[in-house]
């Protein structure tokens, strides 16, 4: 059986990404019940020079929604301009996260896994890849990095999650 790049890409980031939400509410509701202010809870970081909670949403939709709309122009420049900056902002990152892989097809990532893709920062393209593995040797691993991150933060602050909380929803055998 093979496996086409939609179904190893685009349900993996579904999963995680929707696994967030059951995260951010699970935050929220803790920061609330501790008085845990929500600049101390959205604001954390596991170390100085990493990114709060916030980046983390917005990292999982540059990574997969968002990377998947540049695939056709062969260019993908990470865009963090409206980091969300609420528990709600983040809810509504993740709701437009899942919304952009609903709308994907199939079609869609298999006529652009063999294009170029370059990565671009600060107007230099650093790398070339070719659609199927920008996406699934930078992209994937960026969500589950920053989705782990996420978790990590919120358990650091001591929400009680578990593993279940960070996988969401299988897809069992239907």
């Amino acid at each position: 059986m093979s496996l086409s790049l939609y179904e190893a890409f685009v349900p993996n980031c579904q999963q995680v990404v929707g696994a967030l939400a059951n995260l951010i509410d699970k935050g929220e509701a803790f920061a609330k019940d501790k008085g845990i202010s929500d600049e101390d809870m959205i604001g954390a970081r596991l170390a100085e020079d990493m990114w709060n909670l916030p980046w983390h949403v917005r990292s999982c939709w540059v990574h997969s929604a968002y990377v998947i709309s540049l695939l056709p122009s062969g260019e993908f420049s990470p865009d963090f301009t409206q980091v969300p900056d609420s528990w709600d902002a983040m809810r509504a990152q993740v709701a437009a996260t899942l919304d952009g892989l609903a709308k994907v097809t199939p079609e869609e990532l298999e006529a652009v896994a063999d294009s170029t893709i370059g990565f671009v920062l600060g107007g230099k393209r650093l790398m070339e890849f070719t659609g199927q593995n920008f996406l699934l040797s930078f992209s994937q691993p960026n969500v589950y990095f920053h989705a782990t991150t996420f978790y990590d933060i919120l358990r650091m602050k001591g929400v009680p999650l578990g593993k279940r909380d960070f996988m969401g929803v299988p897809r069992f055998k239907s």
